[in-house]
């Protein structure tokens, strides 16, 4: 299990396709060219199979193979390039039952960029996750060695696979059961640039692309949610989603992000527009058009993400807009945060993401469907808040912006002591730490989010510009029977594996809890135990920073408790004015290196 979180904290990949006509190396190191080459001709394994000839591929070595036909219904068609976490992905361009894919044993790839992470795209034929150590060249002529682990491709954990496909191909017919593809990241050493990769040696670990992950410079955070889970919706056919979400700093340029998280199917998406509101679904002016790579619609295949082009436009610091996209087929289940404690809008039936009135959109939600963040222009980079509920703002007023990481972005938009950053808050009702609420796979009414260890890669480590992480969990893990070792390993791995991409990280202390139910006498040992740990950290375990929110939210009379005037009435999540003490205490020197 821990060989398969460590492997899971990664991100994407990006490969120039080759042409069907290009040669598989011998796969022996004795004939191998000594230079770097694209990964396409070093391509030695056959992953898929056609359902009418299933015996054409080979991928484990036992005749299994993935389906052709799964993965052009997921949108993963030869030669396609996806984004998935930040990362560009070109599926390899090459037909059923043709070379595809790469078994790690020391080959030198061409790969040239700059940025945080490698990404590579990957699966193991081996069972348990598969690692093997390989080495990173710079133009410079430097090296860094890295570790990298491929969960296997039949068992590994849904939760942090890119895709998974619903059947296996046998020479002896086609099997219902899920497949699995994984995109995993490796850090890399920031501002230099990347020429070569050499892969680790174990044979049962395959690669189908690799590339290097751009930085985010010029860009900002400003908004963002983490996708909680997997639901039925509407259903929606040919509907206008007009989306209220608050900035937290402004710029002279905007870009939007929507993810397909967890999807089985791509999602269509005709049209997108952003405006500031004025009130309700009204925006304040005409709305401005939004494009994906210059086309005014966009497919966003499953598992993968859709990011718009910067268009001009002034955002506002600490204004409501409106995200407005047209879904011109029917959705009968999305990627969610379900916990947006803010009214949007659907449309009557329609395009009507470019209305400048509100008369199309007859009917609200409560969550935010496949809107995942919005980024501004210029700006020092952003901080990025991983919670549960606490942060993601149960119980504080709808449409009012009192989560406590809005108040924090009020504080530090007007601070003279730190850069202006971006706040972008991903937290998630009921989330944990340690183990998923949503399994991470299908449709579900369970939205408390795969793990933080399982999202870190994607909802911290590929956010835009992310400079710093506050991390303020654990009381879900606690209250439902989660040890104190457990929430700490969890903890240590988060700040390792921030630290190796060169964002800082401050933990917040777990805030008290007694008279709600599952918060016992037991539970509440755990709490203060993972607390204990949290304050010694700073100095000892490498934390960059505490923020003791147990000491600001307790009643000094009953330390296990909340203080009165800051409980909701439910003795678990703080009222509006416990939310504001808990940014009012926060040192800002500790956001900034």
């Amino acid at each position: 299990m821990r060989r398969c979180l460590r492997g899971a904290f990664t991100v994407l990949l990006v490969l120039l396709a080759g042409t069907p006509a290009a040669h598989a190396a011998s796969g022996t190191a004795a004939s191998r060219p000594s230079g770097p080459l694209p990964l396409e001709r070093l391509f030695d394994n056959t992953a898929v199979s056609d359902d009418q000839r299933p015996g054409e591929a080979d991928f484990d070595g036992s005749g299994g193979s993935l389906s052709a036909q799964d993965l052009t219904a997921a949108g993963w068609t030869p030669g396609r390039t996806l984004t998935v976490q930040g990362a560009r992905l070109t599926w390899p361009r090459r037909n059923s039952g043709e070379p595809d894919n790469v078994r790690a044993d020391g080959q030198s790839v061409r790969v040239r960029g700059r940025g945080d992470a490698l990404a590579l795209l990957v699966a193991g034929t081996g069972g348990a996750g598969l690692d093997g150590t390989g080495t990173v060249r710079y133009a410079d002529g430097g090296g860094s060695a890295y570790r990298l682990t491929a969960p296997d491709w039949r068992t590994g954990p849904l939760a942090t696979k890119a895709v998974a496909l619903p059947h296996l191909n046998t020479p002896a017919g086609q099997l219902a059961g899920k497949t699995r593809l994984y995109v995993v990241t490796v850090p890399l050493a920031r501002g230099r640039e990347v020429s070569s990769v050499r892969l680790p040696r174990n044979r049962d670990l395959h690669v189908f692309a690799v590339s290097v992950r751009a930085s985010t410079r010029g860009w900002t955070g400003s908004w963002a949610a983490a996708t909680s889970g997997y639901t039925a919706v509407g259903p929606w056919t040919d509907r206008t989603l007009r989306l209220v979400v608050h900035t937290s700093q402004g710029g002279p340029r905007v870009r939007i992000r929507l993810d397909n998280t967890f999807a089985s199917a791509p999602v269509r998406i005709g049209s997108a527009t952003v405006a500031v509101q004025a009130s309700g679904a009204l925006p304040a002016g005409e709305p401005v058009a939004l494009s994906f790579g210059g086309a005014a619609w966009t497919e966003i295949p499953a598992g993968a993400q859709a990011v718009s082009d910067p268009a001009g436009f002034d955002v506002p610091a600490d204004a409501n807009l409106l995200v407005s996209f047209h879904l011109p087929g029917t959705v009968t289940a999305a990627p969610v945060h379900r916990l947006a404690v803010q009214r949007s809008y659907v449309s009557e039936p329609g395009d009507h993401a470019g209305d400048g009135g509100a008369g199309a959109y007859t009917s609200t939600l409560t969550s935010w469907p496949l809107l995942t963040g919005v980024d501004v222009g210029g700006g020092p980079g952003s901080v990025v808040v991983l919670g549960d509920s606490i942060t993601d703002g149960e119980k504080s007023t709808q449409d009012a912006n009192h989560r406590w990481p809005d108040v924090l972005a009020d504080r530090v938009r007007t601070s003279a002591e730190i850069p202006h950053y971006g706040v972008l808050n991903q937290g998630i009702s009921a989330n944990r730490v340690v183990s998923d609420r949503y399994p991470g796979d299908g449709v579900s009414t369970d939205t408390g989010g795969v793990s933080a260890l399982h999202r870190l890669d994607r909802d911290v480590l590929a956010q835009t510009s992310a400079r710093t992480a506050v991390v303020f969990q654990g009381v879900n893990d606690v209250r439902w029977g989660a040890t104190a070792d457990q929430v700490i390993a969890g903890l240590r791995e988060i700040t390792a594996r921030a630290h190796a991409r060169g964002i800082r990280v401050v933990a917040a202390t777990i805030a008290p809890c007694e008279g709600e139910s599952l918060c016992t006498a037991a539970a509440d040992a755990q709490r203060t135990a993972v607390n204990a740990w949290i304050r010694e950290a700073a100095t000892a375990q490498g934390l960059d920073g505490v923020l003791d929110f147990d000491a600001v939210l307790r009643d000094p009379e009953r330390p296990a408790r909340l203080l009165p005037a800051y409980d909701s009435g439910d003795h678990l999540h703080p009222a509006d004015a416990g939310l504001a003490a808990l940014a009012g205490s926060v040192d800002l020197r500790l956001l900034a290196p």
